[in-house]
């Protein structure tokens, strides 16, 4: 049997037939490993060869997605030669002014984990899901668990859309079809929300930690998403809209929607100069006034 170039892997197996991943698809994915912990600060990377077998990819895609992790900071030694190593000093990225914008899937879960390290810590977040502060949380989690990190206290505010607005995305493009959509939206966001909650409280009961969360619901579908840090720190990202399909209920859906936890973060940090001191400070002020004004009581229900 012949076996087609484009379909033979670099040890002689044949590789699935299945649609070919993009460089950028690649890097989402190695991306997640890191931001994860499934691959470690200062560990080797597989080979290009072992990544271009796994993702079904030829090498030149692999090494494109390389580099661009490499420019995020996450890698390096990239070359074509011996494999990439994760960047060991992962833990602490730079802040403010020094910060290179970056994936909120690869940024969050370090900076939040930094800010469980005050004794009282202060998480004030503005969001479509919580998808990404979900999974940013699992960081500090561990690290507590771990016994490395023990704060006294801990107070998480998070405004959320509202489940009677008509959300302007994630939306179909036909606005014909029904409310599956919506409904969608509404189970993630309950669900993300139920998961941040129970594992916060879960401190109580396990480390004598004082933990307090609270939910509100606005009557809007937030354009950005916004985290507040111990009141020191604000990251920042838009959500950007693409048109994608999806399947749902069995059907391809063609929809409007943005990928929160591959947005851009950009961090502004108190004391790094006026014009972040002030981002800070009216970020603050401009949360404070949303929860005090025109959101509402949020339950965690589909009823």
């Amino acid at each position: 049997m012949v076996v087609d170039p484009k379909h033979a892997s670099v040890n002689g197996r044949t590789r699935s037939q299945r649609p070919q991943k993009s460089h950028q698809e690649v890097a989402d994915a190695l991306r997640a490993r890191i931001a994860s912990g499934e691959l470690r600060p200062g560990q080797r990377m597989p080979t290009q060869a072992r990544l271009a077998d796994e993702f079904g990819v030829e090498r030149g895609a692999v090494r494109q997605a390389l580099r661009i992790l490499q420019s995020e900071h996450l890698l390096t030694n990239v070359s074509k030669g011996s494999p990439a190593t994760v960047a060991p000093d992962l833990g602490r990225p730079p802040t403010g002014s020094d910060a290179w914008p970056q994936p909120t899937t690869v940024a969050l879960g370090a900076r939040i984990a930094a800010a469980f390290a005050a004794p009282h810590v202060e998480i004030d977040a503005l969001c479509l899901t919580a998808v990404s502060l979900t999974l940013a949380i699992g960081e500090p989690l561990r690290q507590i668990h771990a016994g490395r990190l023990k704060p006294a206290k801990v107070d998480v505010r998070v405004l959320l859309p509202s489940r009677d607005i008509d959300l302007a995305f994630p939306a179909p493009v036909d606005s014909s079809v029904d409310g599956r959509l919506q409904r969608r939206w509404l189970a993630q966001r309950n669900a993300q929300g139920q998961v941040l909650k129970h594992n916060l409280l879960a401190l109580r009961a396990t480390h004598g930690i004082d933990v307090h969360v609270s939910f509100r619901a606005l009557p809007f579908t937030p354009p950005v998403k916004l985290y507040l840090l111990n009141s020191t720190e604000a990251l920042f990202a838009y959500y950007t809209l693409t048109r994608r399909e999806e399947e749902i209920d069995h059907e391809q859906l063609q929809m409007y929607d943005a990928q929160g936890i591959q947005s851009m973060l950009f961090a502004f940090e108190q004391g790094a100069g006026l014009r972040d001191t002030t981002f800070v400070e009216q970020s603050h002020l401009w949360f404070n006034a949303l929860w005090e004004t025109i959101s509402s009581e949020l339950q965690l229900t589909d009823s």
